[in-house]
């Protein structure tokens, strides 16, 4: 089962560079490890990360199997009008995990 932890400031003022912090928490396998029997253990990676702000991607990472388990992503964006973010996370065996946020800029 995966989580997603959002960090978007409430308000901003118009022009101000904001910081957007998200994790996702996911039980990750690299593909790499095998089981008793010798197979090998499927890969299960959070494979894409997309973050769109009033419906315009304003982000995106493709992501690999070197990356960490739970990843931790941060960017900045410029607030110019208030809006919804909407942050989405997909990757191996269908994983797909949205979430969204408010911003209210002064």
């Amino acid at each position: 089962m995966a989580s997603a932890l959002i960090n978007v400031p409430a308000k901003a003022r118009r022009g101000d560079i904001i910081e957007i912090k998200t994790l996702m928490s996911h039980v990750m396998e690299t593909g790499y490890r095998h089981m008793a029997s010798g197979e090998l253990v499927p890969r299960d990676i959070i494979t894409s990360f997309t973050c769109r702000f009033n419906g315009a991607e304003i982000f995106r990472a493709d992501l690999f199997p070197a990356i960490a388990a739970n990843p931790f992503i941060t960017f900045f964006t410029t607030a110019t009008e208030s809006g919804k973010f909407e942050f989405e996370w997909g990757g191996d065996q269908g994983f797909s995990e949205t979430a969204s946020a408010s911003i209210t800029v002064e």
